[in-house]
């Protein structure tokens, strides 16, 4: 298989990969609390690996793919109170995905995919996105995993319908990919206590800490390694579907090109 990290190619390689037309991944994710057994480089170990495992399946169909190294920090204002975590304000964060994109095209790449493995970025994404698609003159892929990978994740989980926060999911994984980081004895203090959601319908910004006060959502109690490993393949299973499908990429996206 060819190598699919930005950081381990020559500069000559990647050239030949824009010539290639390859896809440009970059994982966005957080440096935050992930409540009592977890490290709080969660989102970004699973978003790293959940990108190059997706690269691998895309490379195995004979599509050109590299996969940038991960956006460690993001918006995670929202769990400030916890300690341990480090946030940018939405300036900056546009800012810095403006810097990486930009630098991208310049090297004669065109299909770019912001691959997002934190939820407090996912509206700032959305509004880069569309900042970005007219101003660059290039439409720009955005998804969060977990949304993109919806209908599988359901399937494997046993005590959630989908993916929360230091929960059956994101402990599952980790369990998976880096064992050592995961302090199982601690797992009874993850308890959610969670309070009532806003209605449906309406947004108002909370911080995590009047959600929860172990920082955990879910049922990480529920967690395996066995099922960290089939949440990894069906995530980068459905996420190499949806980027090989050619019509994400020829469809129309601007009204000049009806």
């Amino acid at each position: 298989m060819p190598e699919t990290e930005w950081r381990k190619l020559r500069a000559d390689e990647l050239r030949d990969r824009a010539k290639q037309d390859a896809i440009v991944i970059l994982p966005v994710a957080s440096l935050e609390q992930h409540g009592p057994h977890l490290p709080v480089e969660v989102d970004s170990m699973l978003g790293e690996t959940i990108a190059a495992r997706t690269a691998a399946k895309i490379a195995a169909r004979g599509q050109a793919v590299v996969v940038l190294p991960v956006l460690w920090t993001g918006l995670s204002e929202h769990h400030m109170s916890f300690g341990g975590t480090i946030t940018l304000d939405n300036s900056t964060f546009a800012a810095v995905i403006e810097g990486v994109v930009r630098s991208v095209l310049r090297h004669g790449f065109t299909k770019i995919v912001l691959l997002n493995a934190h939820g407090g970025n996912e509206n700032a994404l959305r509004s880069i996105v569309d900042d970005l698609t007219p101003k660059l003159g290039v439409p720009i892929v955005q998804f969060t995993y977990w949304y993109a990978a919806a209908v599988p994740i359901a399937k494997i989980l046993e005590q959630q319908g989908g993916l929360t926060h230091a929960c059956e999911a994101e402990t599952s994984m980790m369990m998976a990919a880096r064992p050592e980081l995961v302090a199982e004895d601690r797992i009874p203090l993850a308890k959610s206590n969670e309070t009532g959601d806003v209605p449906s319908g309406v947004y108002r910004w909370r911080s995590l800490g009047s959600r929860t006060a172990s920082g955990a959502l879910g049922h990480p109690e529920a967690a395996t390694a066995e099922k960290g490993e089939r949440l990894f393949d069906a995530i980068s299973t459905a996420v190499a579907d949806k980027l090989c499908d050619k019509d994400l990429w020829d469809l129309p996206w601007n009204s000049e090109n009806l």
